[in-house]
């Protein structure tokens, strides 16, 4: 079957025109939206389109905050730069990595410990906040090792917290906490290596995990949901394997939107524990109807079938088809990943019509 073409972008008033108005959206009964940062807002210093005008919108109605997992900036930062993007924000509207590090390393070790810390200001600050001792040397015997993201981490500061986590005779193991694992971080040239990476090189010399503050662990999505005191919060991100996961670990619904690091493929082959609730192309698409997927199974064939408003993608045996692509490139998306999610079996034993992920 040749691959079918994806239509040019129809008129957004059109395309939404022909949902029921009674078709719920993403925002139907939330109290707080929190919108990941990095993928998600902006890319390097720079607005993504639509974010701004999109979350301006939301907070007319409902609580709005950011969670990052970048462990270089301070809250405050962090605030003002989307301040400046068009946002309004204050410093207590932005949970950090770094703040959920802390939290953790207070029920580990007592309190005006000093730490070795490998990482920026973002993280020292909340220490020193937190009343920790910051030192940057194994030779000031730290009670604990603390590490996160920061451009000007080299060599020496990942060496230095190597050395203060290797066993030592009659001396207990040291608390390592990571802000997060993050292989990657997108930048406004490309992709770049992310805080996992650097601790990945700490445990390759050790030989030792640390304790994971951010996402994909549930520690700061609970601080996110205690600090704003929701009862049904929307967490909005742009990648699979930390923003979507954590969130589902930490039984929130999900947005996944496609402005960041994973893209159609990435969806397409996400494992149960990493699927979203909802896709949106970007955040207007928080506003729209969310079309349901309706999934029929045909008897003669035994094909199953799934349509997502004007698209459907047929799986035939172990084939999956654009039967009709429709007038939008995400609805043909939602079609093809409600199609190979239920279709009980791994994506690599599927034969999937490149058309479903094609970027163009």
């Amino acid at each position: 079957m040749p691959t079918a073409q994806l239509p040019s972008r129809l008129p957004r008033e059109t395309t939404v025109a022909r949902r029921s108005e009674s078709t719920p959206t993403p925002l139907d009964g939330v109290d707080l939206l929190l919108a990941d940062l990095d993928g998600v807002v902006y890319s390097g210093p720079a607005a993504l389109p639509y974010a701004v005008e999109s979350i301006n919108r939301a907070q007319k109605t409902i609580r709005v905050g950011y969670l990052t997992n970048n462990a270089s900036r301070t809250d405050a930062t962090v605030a003002s730069h989307l301040t400046e993007l068009g946002l309004t924000v204050a410093p207590d509207e932005v949970v950090t990595s770094p703040q959920a590090a802390v939290a953790l390393l207070t029920g580990l070790v007592p309190a005006g410990s000093k730490v070795l810390v490998v990482g920026g200001d973002g993280l020292t600050h909340e220490l020193e906040k937190g009343g920790f001792t910051v030192t940057r040397s194994a030779d000031d015997d730290p009670v604990a090792v603390v590490q996160g993201f920061a451009p000007e981490v080299g060599w020496v500061d990942l060496a230095e917290a190597s050395f203060a986590l290797q066993q030592r005779p009659r001396h207990d193991e040291l608390p390592w906490v990571a802000t997060n694992t993050d292989w990657t971080i997108p930048q406004a040239r490309g992709t770049a290596p992310g805080n996992g990476t650097l601790v990945s090189a700490v445990h390759t010399a050790t030989g030792r995990l640390p304790i994971v503050a951010g996402k994909p662990e549930r520690a700061i999505f609970d601080a996110a949901v205690a600090r704003f005191g929701a009862s049904s919060p929307l967490f909005i991100g742009d990648r699979l394997d930390t923003d979507i996961l954590g969130a589902n670990r930490a039984g929130m619904p999900s947005a996944l939107v496609m402005t960041g690091i994973d893209r159609a493929k990435q969806v397409l082959a996400a494992p149960e524990e990493s699927r979203p609730t909802y896709l949106l192309g970007d955040l207007r698409e928080l506003f729209e109807p969310y079309p349901k997927a309706e999934t029929r199974t045909e008897g003669r064939s035994g094909d199953t079938v799934v349509t997502v408003a004007d698209a459907v993608v047929r799986i035939h045996q172990s084939r999956v088809a654009i039967e009709r692509a429709g007038s939008r490139s995400i609805d043909l998306l939602r079609a093809g990943a409600a199609a190979i999610w239920g279709a009980g079996v791994p994506i690599y034993a599927l034969e999937v019509d490149p058309g479903l992920y094609s970027e163009s």
